[in-house]
C-alpha cells in the first residue's frame, strides 16, 4: 500500500540531498555476515524500496544504480517529480491535501496534486490577494 507520507517524505530527502538509500534489511545483512543495528526490519526495508520504485515508475525520480547488496542511488528528480513536490511541500498545504483527499475517499496522486494547487492557490490569493481562479 502507498505511504504517502512517506513518498512526500522520500521527495524532500532527495531534494535534500540524500542520494544514497540502503535497502537491505537486517534479515539480509546478518545473511551477508554484516552487522545488523544499522539495518531496517525487513517491512521497513521492502516499504522503502517499493516506495523508491513508486517514485520511479510515476516519473518523479531517476534511479542510477541499483545494488544487490541493498544500496540504491537516486540520479535526480524529474520536472514531473519537482512540480509533484512543490505541490505538497508546504506542511499547511499537505495536511490540508491530506484531509480533503481523506473526505473524497481517493488517494491518487493525480487527485493529491489537484488538491494541493487549490490549496496552494487559496493560500496565495489569502497572502497576495491574488485570484489564480
Amino acid at each position: 500500500m502507498r505511504d504517502m507520507d512517506l513518498i512526500r517524505e522520500l521527495l524532500l530527502k532527495i531534494e535534500g540531498g540524500q542520494t544514497s538509500f540502503e535497502t537491505i534489511s537486517s534479515d539480509g545483512a546478518s545473511f551477508l555476515g554484516i552487522e545488523t543495528e544499522t539495518f531496517l526490519t525487513r517491512e521497513q526495508a521492502d516499504k522503502l524500496s517499493s516506495h523508491l520504485d513508486l517514485l520511479e515508475q510515476a516519473g518523479f525520480i531517476e534511479i542510477e544504480f541499483r545494488s544487490l547488496g541493498g544500496t540504491l542511488i537516486v540520479k535526480r528528480i524529474t520536472w514531473q517529480g519537482y512540480d509533484f513536490l512543490d505541490s505538497i511541500r508546504d506542511p499547511e498545504v499537505w495536511r490540508k491535501t491530506k484531509e480533503g483527499a481523506s473526505k473524497a475517499g481517493s488517494w491518487t496522486v493525480q487527485l493529491l496534486v489537484e488538491v494541493s494547487k487549490a490549496y496552494a492557490k487559496q493560500k496565495l490569493k489569502e497572502v497576495t490577494g491574488l485570484d489564480l481562479a
